[in-house]
């Protein structure tokens, strides 16, 4: 194997298609550019690919191809991961356990963590309190994640981007908790299960407040009918003003109006958790480690 397919990385976008170019007419980013983003950033040498995972016209790699990789990406998605009966879901869930009966690192944020769980025999469930949408706030790491290196140079309490209606509410074997929340309690988990490793975060390392806005603009009638604005106007007025803040991180004003601090703004603090991934899990693997 060379060393250009030893370093390839390939994003899974489990968004289906009917969405993705929903995200286009509205002007939403996909997620799947904020990763490769991070990774051109960050591992400039590897390779990288898209996948759409959700489309079932898409052949999936599978055995001696997964092999090739030296990591997974899994983005969010819509979709709704305890319908079994819809193929669109099934198929990832699948393909998950491929990759963990052949030993390749994954990591996944929102649909990315639900992913992990159910694929390791854990259970998923629509979350009691609602809507997490916007900035968990006061995710806090356990003790395990104190010691793991998934959250190494984590601060022990940060805020991170996040939109979610479901959450894990039951550990796989195999699991281990490394960060909850007072909405959410499964905030960051490490999933050993056959030969590999699924570290993955329910909360969104790669976005940004600028791409954070904008989804919510996009979603102003959903935020407005669960009760979070009461005219979808509001919406917008909100979000243009996460967008100023993007554009002007530095106004006290703005981060003192809306709450947010370095753990959102700053991608060193942000985006901590995707380096850790690469460096503790990609490189050595690549290295045959």
């Amino acid at each position: 194997m060379n060393a250009e397919a030893r370093l390839a990385i390939a994003i899974f976008n489990g968004y289906p298609r009917a969405s993705r170019e929903n995200f286009d007419r509205t002007g939403v980013g996909h997620p799947h550019d904020f990763f490769a983003d991070f990774l051109k950033r960050h591992l400039p040498e590897a390779t990288v690919e898209t996948w759409f995972v959700a489309d079932t016209d898409q052949a999936l790699p599978t055995g001696a191809g997964l092999a090739d990789y030296a990591g997974f990406i899994w983005t969010g998605s819509d979709l709704t991961i305890y319908q079994d009966d819809d193929p669109r879901v099934t198929r990832q869930i699948e393909l998950a356990r491929e990759i963990f009966r052949v030993g390749v690192p994954s990591f996944g944020s929102c649909w990315g963590i639900q992913m992990a769980a159910v694929a390791a025999g854990g259970v998923v469930a629509k979350n009691p309190k609602g809507r997490e949408w916007c900035i968990a706030r006061d995710i806090r790491l356990t003790d395990a994640g104190r010691r793991s290196p998934l959250m190494a140079g984590k601060p022990e309490c940060f805020d991170g981007f996040i939109m979610h209606l479901d959450e894990v509410t039951q550990l796989p074997p195999g699991a281990t908790l490394l960060a909850t929340g007072d909405h959410t309690h499964a905030q960051a988990l490490e999933v050993k299960h056959d030969k590999g490793t699924f570290w993955a975060t329910q909360y969104h390392p790669e976005y940004n407040l600028r791409e954070m806005a904008r989804l919510i603009a996009a979603r102003a009638k959903p935020l407005t009918q669960e009760g979070f604005f009461e005219q979808e106007d509001a919406v917008a007025v909100f979000a243009d003003k996460l967008e100023a803040l993007a554009g002007n991180p530095g106004s006290a004003a703005l981060r003192e109006e809306l709450t947010i601090g370095d753990d959102i703004l700053d991608s060193v603090i942000r985006e901590q958790e995707l380096r850790n991934w690469v460096d503790h899990l990609v490189l050595p693997k690549a290295a045959g480690r």
